[in-house]
């Protein structure tokens, strides 16, 4: 491998990874060149490996989840060489309606690292300089799971949760479980329904003071705010039925499909529907300032980890096992 050339994991076509040598990206204008420390691996990116991923273009490099070391510094100095930085892995065209109203993590024609474009499952890549956030005192590990907790505390923000009120979790996978977790940091008495035994197992020792629930015998409640990470069409029109009067019914998966509620049922409980996408930069800020000061157990949370290289066999090894991960990380050596 040449100075000019990098180690990259491609994912050449569904159930197919290979590691590869591929030539390092060239330099743009207001970009900034950052060497990868780390890589969560996504729900999406399992999708893309099992060919589930509606739209994507084959062969991709995966990876939006990422932690990298600056390359240079960048132009209004908030980032110098050698820092440890947090990757925004929304591309968005800044033009947009969405984009002129604050809300760039729905941009009309956003594009998303490691999905519609070539991610960073590789050693370096170029990113806008208003997408790297200085991580601080953080670990690279750490700093690869902001973005991934960020959504779940983006969907917590959106919903006004208030302190001492109660919140259901229904789906305790990586977006449920960060959901959960930032729900308690709020102040909210935390349940976590899912159907299996062994992430409700995992989430519980992500969140101590939460309750666990198997759907299977799950209690007649109802809760202030109600959130769905099932990806489960059935299970998020379903999830109207635990909501109390008044309460907030929030929606972090999507999935192919039709909502479909009763009106009555809807209306009596003068329901609040929110739908929760991405991340903006306070979301990734608080999580950061979360990590800082301890809240989030990010040593319970990393639950697997491997190379670029040991990707190729441990990434479909994991897509079979996923009650057993909560998060799994791809560390890159210098």
């Amino acid at each position: 491998m040449t100075a000019t050339d990098m180690k990259a994991l491609l994912c050449d076509e569904p159930g197919k990874l290979t590691c590869v040598t591929r030539p390092r990206p060239e330099d743009k204008p207001g970009h900034l060149r950052i060497r990868i420390e780390a890589i969560g691996i996504c729900g999406t990116d399992y999708h893309i490996y099992g060919g589930n991923q509606p739209f994507l273009q084959y062969p991709r490099v995966m990876g939006h989840e990422l932690s990298a070391r600056a390359m240079g510094d960048s132009a209004d100095g908030r980032i110098k060489a050698g820092d440890l930085v947090v990757v925004n892995p929304y591309l968005t065209c800044g033009t947009c309606h969405a984009c002129s109203i604050g809300k760039p993590n729905c941009c009309e024609n956003i594009a998303v690292l490691g999905v519609h474009t070539d991610g960073g499952m590789c050693e370096e890549i170029v990113v806008p300089e208003g997408n790297l956030y200085p991580a601080g005192d953080l670990s690279p590990q750490a700093a690869a799971m902001v973005e991934f907790l960020a959504i779940g505390a983006h969907g917590v923000r959106r919903s006004g949760l208030a302190e001492g009120s109660s919140a259901l979790i229904v789906g305790a996978g990586p977006i449920g479980v960060g959901a959960g977790l930032f729900a308690h940091i709020a102040g909210a008495e935390v349940t976590l329904r899912d159907t299996s035994p062994d992430r409700l197992a995992l989430a519980k020792a992500i969140i101590p003071a939460a309750k666990t629930e198997l759907v299977s015998e799950m209690a007649d409640t109802v809760y202030d705010t109600v959130f769905d990470a099932t990806g489960n069409i059935g299970a998020m029109n379903a999830g109207l039925n635990y909501l109390a009067h008044g309460g907030n019914y929030v929606l972090l998966s999507v999935v192919k499909g039709d909502l479909s509620f009763a009106d009555p049922e809807f209306h009596k409980r003068e329901t609040t529907l929110f739908a929760s996408r991405n991340a903006l930069k306070v979301d990734f800020e608080h999580v950061m300032d979360c990590m800082s000061k301890g809240l989030v157990p990010v040593e319970k949370i990393g639950t697997h980890r491997t190379t670029i290289e040991g990707a190729v066999e441990d990434l479909p090894r994991w897509a079979e096992d996923r009650g057993s991960v909560v998060k799994a990380l791809i560390e890159v050596s210098a």
